[in-house]
């Protein structure tokens, strides 16, 4: 759907990606988003630092979010789940007040390319991303065909140092200036 280029005479940069999946019936075992999430960053070359389960709980989210956070092996955070609007989904409510500066174009890119996926059924998801310190955050909804559409659509190019004409990997090394 989008046209991505590379400077494939730049070097890859592989990133520490840490997962959360929030689900109130998944565990370690049975969680296929997060599953599939390390899979496809991890064939890309990417590293896993971490692949945890929380409860749909705000509390519980917002602990493992900041101790991936405060981890300096963790660059970035994916969760999975509670991105929609049961009752029980409240990861946007629970992350969006912990960003320093909020990712407005994921969202939207998000449901464009999800769009082209799944049609209209994409305004259920609230997915969501920013940067909290150092550290980018991407909220994604808990079904293994968002999870894919994320990562394959979106993540994938920023995540990548030869992605033109600009990418994640770039800003990384300036995210704390102001505070210098």
């Amino acid at each position: 759907m989008f046209d991505s280029r590379y400077d494939e005479s730049k070097a890859f940069v592989p990133l520490n990606i840490g997962v959360i999946v929030v689900s109130n019936t998944r565990t370690l075992e049975t969680d296929t988003a997060g599953r599939l999430l390390e899979d496809l960053f991890q064939a890309d070359g990417h590293v896993s630092t971490s692949r945890v389960v929380v409860r749909d709980d705000a509390g519980a989210i917002r602990s493992a979010v900041q101790s991936f956070v405060e981890n300096p092996e963790v660059d970035v955070i994916l969760t999975t789940g509670g991105t929609g609007f049961s009752g029980f989904d409240v990861t946007p409510d629970t992350v969006e007040p912990m960003f320093s500066k909020r990712m407005e174009g994921f969202s939207v890119l998000f449901h464009m390319y999800s769009a082209s996926k799944v049609g209209t059924s994409t305004i259920q998801s609230r997915a969501t991303a920013g940067l909290i310190e150092d550290t980018f955050v991407f909220c994604l909804p808990g079904s293994r065909g968002a999870c894919r559409d994320a990562w394959e659509g979106i993540l994938r190019h920023q995540l990548d140092a030869r992605h033109l004409p600009c990418n994640f990997i770039e800003v990384m090394p300036r995210l704390m200036e102001h505070k210098a």
